[in-house]
This record gives C-alpha cells, structure tokens and sequence, in this order.
C-alpha cells in the first residue's frame, strides 16, 4: 500500500519527451513582472533619449492644432490637409517610443522560454468555468503567491510614486516660469526619470517572480515513477524506435571508425568485399591494432578514404579474411598473424615514398597464416 502511494508521488524530474509535449501545447514557464519590468524601463529610457523629439514634434503638432488661420477654412481641401498634417506629427512624435515598446513585448518573452505558437492554449477549455475550480486555483500556492505580488506591486509603485514626485515637485513647480519648449522637454525627462525608478523598483518583484514561475512550471511537470515507466515502455520499447536508436548507433560508430582511416599504416583488401585498416606504433610498444574494417559498401567506403588520404592499399586476401574474422575492431591482431603483419609494415615503413608501393607485391603472396586462423572464400558463403 506503502509502495502504491509512493510511486504515485511526483517526485521525478519531467523527461525529454514530457517538456517536448508541455511546449507543444504552449505551457512554458512566463514571468509577466518580467516581461512588464523590461519594457517600463526601456520606455524610461526612450523618454529621456527621445525627449527633444518628442517635445519638436509635440510643439509642431500644437501649434497647428491651436492657432487659428483663417486660409484654412477657405476650402475643405486645406481643412483636411491641416487635420493630417497633424496626425502626422503626432504619429510621428510617438514613434520611436512606440517602436521601443514593440521591440520589447516581441524580444522579452524570447528571455524566458522564448515565442511558442499552439493552437491548444487558445481552445476554450471549460473546466476553468467551474466554480469549485476556480476557488481552489484562487486558493493554491501559485493564486496565493500572486495575490502578494498584486499587493507589494501596488504599495512599491505608490511609495516609489510619491517619494519620487515629492523630490520632484520643486522642478514640476518651477515649469510655470520655463518658455513652453524647455517646460515640455524638461517635463518629458520627469516623466523617463519616473518610469526608470518605478522599473527599477519592480526588478525586485521580478527577481522573485522568475525564480518562482519555473520552479511552478517544474514542479507541475514532475512525473510519478510509474509514469517513467510507461513513458519509457511506450518509446523505446517500440521496434521502430529501437531501430531507429539502433541506425543512429552504427552511423556513429561508422563514423568515428572512418575518421581513424587516415591515422592507419596500411590498408588490407579481399580486394572488394572486405577491408582491414591497421595501424601500429614504430617504437613497438603495442602489437598492430584494427583501427577500421568492413565489407561490401563500407570497405569500398575505407578504400576511397584511404585513397583521399594516401594510406597505402594493398590487395592480400588471405590475410584480409584472416584479420576481419579473428580481429574485433580497435584491438590487437591475433599471435597468430604477428609474423605476416610484420612483413607488411615492414615493406610499407622501408619505403621512402610510400605511392610508389606496389598494390599486390609478390613477395607477399606467401605470408604465413595459420591454419585456424585461415578463412576460404567456400566458407564466407
């Protein structure tokens, strides 16, 4: 009973393929303190680094707007020009700011979980409209959690507010006596200078925020041991699966195996169906090693890398089939055969210029090759 309570516990970390399908059906964790944080604060900063622009723009957009000329009444033509040259201007004034924004509410999500576009997030679900559980959302940790922030939002902005327009209450004062121009651009760096300190202040619901919402999105992701398991028996316990983990195993390994072709002393050849690729330290500390081998396409595969790579091939059969039936790849060739690859590397290491060997030296047609070691092309079939 114990043991059944217990592996319904959420304790597991969510797998792969669960953050996979949370993403899919748009559950990401989200910090709107963030989101709103970053954009209040470069909203700041655009009102004090466009506040002349603005205030030339605002004082063009006013002056046609509040000084009467008669001309204009003359034909509806200029009434309507004059009506859009200020929309214009207006337009025009708030652009930048307004551009600033948009930038933002796109690039701050892309901080925390980045732009996820799902088709289920928007589908009505109608089991939020029951009353029972609504109140219980309003009465789980993440509805308390919220409810503190709405409060501490609502106190820090006003403290901040108020402690920020009292310093401020001289300067907004001493606008009356300011020419028009200076009153609205010196009152446009008030407005940035309020935006930047109140941003601020909300970092501090922000930096609690964040920390807060992907533990929430976490821990609602967590998984039950029995989950694991069935998750773990619906994927890799299906055929498909396992063959295609099987393939992505032997590309890898295939691969690893090309890239020490290069490295290889000698190249050995049936001359078509298989390939033995050796390679073996002069100062003799070790026996000669299978770096790579193959048959059919993958030794032709070995051949045209060593061809690429100036890695002498020669065609000896015998010992070929020899190596490639009694040699595991990446290990020492047999006692056996010590003798045979002896001669090899030796004609292959005494030549000074290793393109001129010959591809089947006759010399080397004779290699002794034991008994149990030797394998006919009758018992390949």
């Amino acid at each position: 009973m114990a043991d059944d309570e217990q592996s319904q516990e959420k304790t597991e970390q969510p797998s792969p393929k669960r953050l996979k399908e949370a993403r899919e059906k748009g559950q990401i964790a989200r910090s709107k303190d963030f989101n709103a944080t970053i954009i209040l604060l470069f909203s700041g900063a655009g009102f004090l680094v466009f506040g002349n622009f603005l205030s030339t723009h605002f004082l063009t957009m006013m002056h046609h707007a509040f000084e009467f000329d008669s001309r204009i009444l003359l034909t509806s033509m200029d009434m309507m020009y004059n009506l859009y040259f200020i929309i214009q201007t207006g337009a025009m004034a708030v652009f930048p700011v307004l551009m600033v924004i948009l930038v933002l509410s796109i690039a701050a999500p892309l901080l925390m979980g980045g732009w996820v576009f799902s088709l289920q997030s928007v589908q009505p679900q109608f089991s939020r409209l029951s009353p029972l559980k609504g109140i219980k959302r309003m009465l789980s940790v993440k509805g308390l959690v919220e409810m503190l922030k709405a409060m501490a939002k609502f106190f820090l902005i006003s403290i901040v507010s108020i402690l920020v327009l009292k310093w401020k209450i001289p300067a907004l004062l001493a606008l009356a006596n300011y020419p028009l121009t200076s009153a609205l651009s010196e009152g446009l760096w008030i407005v940035g200078i309020l935006f930047l300190i109140i941003s601020a202040s909300l970092i501090l619901i922000a930096a609690v925020d964040v920390p807060f919402q992907w533990y929430e999105h976490n821990k609602q992701l967590k998984m039950t041991k029995q989950e694991l398991k069935d998750e773990y028996k619906e994927t890799e316990g299906k055929p498909e699966v396992k063959a295609q983990i099987r393939r992505t195993q032997q590309e890898i390994a295939r691969r690893r195996m090309m890239s020490e072709v290069p490295k290889a002393a000698v190249v050995l050849t049936n001359p078509t169906h298989y390939a033995v690729a050796i390679s073996y330290r002069q100062d003799g500390t070790r026996a000669p090693i299978v770096v790579a081998k193959g048959k059919d396409l993958v030794a032709l595969q070995i051949n045209r890398v060593a061809k690429a790579n100036d890695v002498p091939i020669l065609s000896l059969p015998p010992l070929a089939r020899a190596i490639f039936f009694s040699t595991d790849l990446n290990a020492e060739i047999p006692r056996g055969l010590y003798v045979a690859v002896a001669q090899v590397l030796a004609y292959i290491f005494q030549l000074e210029d290793k393109s001129r060997y010959e591809t089947t030296p006759g010399f080397l047609n004779d290699l002794p090759i034991p008994d149990e070691l030797k394998r006919d092309v009758e018992d390949e079939a």
